[in-house]
């Protein structure tokens, strides 16, 4: 069933298919460890390294960068067609199969959750290993060790799941379940962590302070004050105005009169995930919608249950009518933004389709000119990780119109303000104008549909 519905997803979102920034340096990172080079993670505005997704760009690379590059692609379509199957078992060993099935529905019709998920982001491999951990301990209650092994290879990912540790090794300690593989499990993954800082950087709070650090640079709203107005606004982003009523319904209605385990469990993991965000954002850490794609999940499983848990009360409840009720006026305000939601996947889709025709041109380019012994400079941050991957160039060496606000050959220049804000410039940073392009000069002067390559070395 994963299978088919990754194929599904990649079907509807084809040919859109490329790695964002952050998960293109870990297969740089991957690579560089392969071929015995110490991984940069100070260059500027370097992303977090997450340890897991650097072993998978190093087994990637093991063959070649291109091979890398293609089975993050996979992975991230089986990621999605992954969590759809997740959220289904959830629903039905929760409620009931119908719940699971509009869960699933909900999940993967949320544009940004398939979004990041199209551009490979970590967050969607780490839900589905959180929600695998909130599946197995649901079939067996404190089962223990297969449960924190899911959550420590999840906090290889993300730190927030060791707090998910943290909770399940009480929750195990105070039923006398707790051995001594599990307190290695609760500290194998921030260990683990800590010790690929220090053998890269010497630092082993490396990713915790220059996280933080860039965050400030690109001026991230950040801050547990921020987090009362954010974080209503981000889930609504991603679950819409009726899923969230239906959420508050599911969630109330099924914890009140159902009074089943499931519910309290998946209650309990969306407290976590709701207080693993704002130790974030306490620590300085940005606000952003993909750190509550968890938290969203769990409240579209609950929304589903508003549409469908009332099958579960006896029929002399007097509650069954009033919940099937509450359920139809969710279900008739999801139908209502169908449309909308529509207009959503559809632009998204183009973006992205586009965004991908504009790397594999950027690839082509970069492998028609000798650059590998020329660093070019490219028009900002965004482009660094692509061109080093396809270079070999080391992307401290490569130069960033933007930053240094002018550009020296040989320069690869998007060929309109349009390309730039298309996939070049962070949405953030539109206010930060690229420098004028250079005048044609000897040596290349090529262009192409996106991109023109001028200049070259020396020039």
């Amino acid at each position: 069933m994963s299978v088919a519905l990754a194929a599904l997803v990649a079907l509807a979102a084809a040919p859109a298919r490329f790695l964002n920034y952050d998960t293109e340096y870990a297969l740089l990172w991957g690579h560089d460890l392969v071929h015995g080079r110490t991984p940069d993670y100070t260059v500027a505005f370097a992303p977090t390294p997450h340890p897991l997704a650097t072993l998978v760009g190093a087994l990637g690379s093991l063959v070649s960068v291109g091979f890398g590059e293609g089975l993050f692609e996979i992975l991230a379509f089986l990621a999605l067609g992954i969590l759809g199957w997740l959220v289904y078992a959830l629903g039905r060993a929760w409620f009931n199969g119908a719940t699971g099935i509009v869960a699933a529905l909900i999940v993967l019709t949320r544009e940004p959750v398939l979004s990041y998920g199209v551009r490979a982001y970590v967050d969607i491999p780490y839900i589905c290993l959180l929600l695998g951990a909130l599946l197995v301990e649901t079939r067996r209650p404190r089962a223990g060790t297969p449960v924190l092994m899911l959550m420590a290879l999840a906090g290889l990912l993300r730190p927030e799941a060791w707090l998910f540790a943290f909770a399940y090794v009480i929750w195990l300690w105070r039923g006398g379940a707790l051995t001594r593989t599990h307190i290695a499990l609760l500290v194998g993954a921030p260990v683990l962590w800590a010790l690929s800082d220090l053998a890269v950087t010497g630092d082993p709070l490396h990713s915790l302070t220059g996280t933080r650090s860039t965050a400030e640079d690109l001026g991230r709203v950040t801050g547990l004050q921020r987090v009362p107005t954010t974080l209503p606004r981000r889930l609504g982003e991603i679950l819409r105005e009726p899923v969230l009523f239906g959420a508050a319904v599911g969630g109330v209605l099924s914890l009140w009169r159902l009074r089943t385990r499931g519910p309290l469990l998946g209650a309990a993991a969306g407290v976590l995930a709701v207080a693993a965000f704002c130790v974030l954002a306490t620590a300085g850490l940005s606000i952003l919608t993909r750190y509550l794609l968890l938290p969203a999940t769990i409240l579209a499983i609950f929304a589903a249950a508003a549409i469908c848990g009332w099958t579960l009360l006896p029929r002399a409840d007097p509650w069954r009518m009033r919940w099937a009720v509450l359920g139809i006026i969710t279900a008739l305000g999801c139908v209502a933004f169908i449309p909308s939601q529509v207009d959503r996947l559809r632009n998204t889709r183009s973006a992205l389709v586009t965004q991908t025709h504009i790397l594999d041109e950027l690839h082509t380019l970069v492998g028609d000119y000798p650059l590998a012994d020329c660093p070019p400079t490219v028009p900002n941050r965004r482009a660094v990780p692509q061109v080093a991957l396809w270079t070999g160039i080391r992307p401290r060496k490569i130069r960033s119109a933007q930053e240094t606000g002018r550009w020296i050959d040989p320069s690869i220049i998007p060929t309109s303000q349009a390309v730039a804000d298309e996939f070049i410039l962070d949405a953030r940073d539109k206010d930060r104008a690229l420098p004028p392009p250079p005048p044609t000069t000897d040596g290349y002067d090529d262009v192409l549909r996106y991109w023109r390559i001028v200049g070259a070395c020396g020039k």
